[in-house]
């Protein structure tokens, strides 16, 4: 059970100059927001601010340039945010000039984003999810590293020195004369990073396999499968690791000739089946695809809360597409029950009738939030 206070939410938000936002402020209680207002208004945008509370790309997944208001020169998040017991300054966006984000924890420059995972613990489920289960495997990647995200707070930074060392690696096999020993050193790189991602991955979905199903929602069975995830089971890490850097020294041949490196967690997935149907995901309907979606998002949360005593903040972008009346009720009593600051968006403010009066309803229009 979480303790009094233990929600992460948004205090006071001001944002400059980001996507469709000149400027806005907005003062803010603990409980659940509701954003509604017609197509295009801001809605999706505000959402996104607020998921640069969090280390990445944000909620839509660009570089940092693309959220930048046309005709601005960069952007601006500020916001007070945190436990109760805890609140903490981020300012975070894009200075004039520059290609990265910087990121300030109360007034001083973060050392990297990996320090606001464990201020803000952040999950998110956007209309792009809605076909997580019928495309390709890197949604799924993505939409499980954000899950593992919020449990480790340096699983981005592994993700991403894994990535870079991969890239590089590509870039000097292709080359006439490869270098051996820098060879030998990017693949020791990439095969410490690979195993902490496998192991993170693994790990957090094992623990969302214990979780008890969420009232009105469909349980979800879920799996990773990779080579380093399934190594993992019955084998110390260590050994998975120097197994894979063999590997990476054995493949570079093939890896040269086809420019790709063929075997690593860049290449696993997500596999998820309905529990009580025993059926993959893909086979779903798109009402039962997003109620799992849902489920998964909130069994984490819930997982979060008892184990660590902070309710994380939930962004959900349209998240009553697709529901019908008893699963839109189920969500709200779980959000409510959990206590969490949950940000839900719409263009149907009648959707949301159950939350009036324990919620903070704005309508979003022509670059402003006004109360409901």
């Amino acid at each position: 059970m979480t303790r009094a206070g233990a929600a992460v939410a948004v205090a006071d938000l001001a944002i400059a100059d980001f996507r469709s936002y000149e400027r806005l402020r907005v003062a803010l209680d603990p409980g659940p927001v509701v954003l509604t207002g017609p197509n295009g208004t801001g809605k999706t945008n505000l959402l996104e601010a607020v998921s640069y509370l969090s280390p990445g790309r944000g909620l839509r997944g660009v570089q940092p340039a693309e959220a930048t208001r046309r005709g601005a020169q960069g952007w601006t998040v500020r916001a007070t945010v945190g436990r109760a017991d805890d609140p903490r300054e981020i300012t975070t966006g894009l200075p004039a000039g520059e290609t990265r984000r910087t990121v300030r924890i109360d007034g001083r420059v973060a050392s990297s984003q990996a320090a606001l995972a464990a201020i803000a613990p952040v999950l998110w489920l956007t209309p792009a999810m809605d076909r997580l289960f019928q495309e390709g495997a890197s949604g799924r990647r993505r939409f499980l590293d954000r899950l593992v995200l919020a449990v480790h707070a340096d699983h981005g930074a592994q993700v991403t020195l894994y990535e870079r060392a991969m890239r590089e690696r590509s870039r000097l096999l292709a080359g006439p004369a490869p270098d051996p020993a820098w060879l030998a050193a990017l693949e020791e790189r990439m095969a410490t990073a690979a195993t902490a991602v496998a192991a993170a991955r693994r790990e957090t979905v094992l623990r969302l396999g214990h979780a008890p199903p969420i009232e009105g929602f469909p349980p979800a069975v879920a799996t990773v499968e990779g080579r380093l995830e399934s190594a993992l089971a019955d084998r110390p890490a260590l050994d998975v690791e120097e197994v894979f850097r063999r590997d990476l020294c054995d493949n570079r041949r093939v890896d040269a000739a086809t420019g790709t490196t063929v075997a690593g967690p860049h290449r696993s997935d997500l596999l998820v089946r309905h529990g009580t149907k025993d059926m993959p995901a893909s086979h779903c309907s798109t009402g039962e695809q997003k109620a799992l979606l849902i489920g998964i998002v909130m069994a984490q949360a819930r997982l979060l809360a008892g184990e660590t005593g902070a309710v994380p903040l939930l962004l959900l972008d349209e998240v009553a597409a697709h529901l019908d009346v008893e699963r839109r009720a189920a969500l709200y009593d779980g959000v409510l029950a959990l206590g969490a600051q949950a940000w839900m968006t719409g263009t149907d403010a009648a959707l949301f009738a159950p939350l009036t009066g324990r919620a903070r309803r704005l309508r979003i229009e022509d670059g402003a939030a006004h109360d409901e």
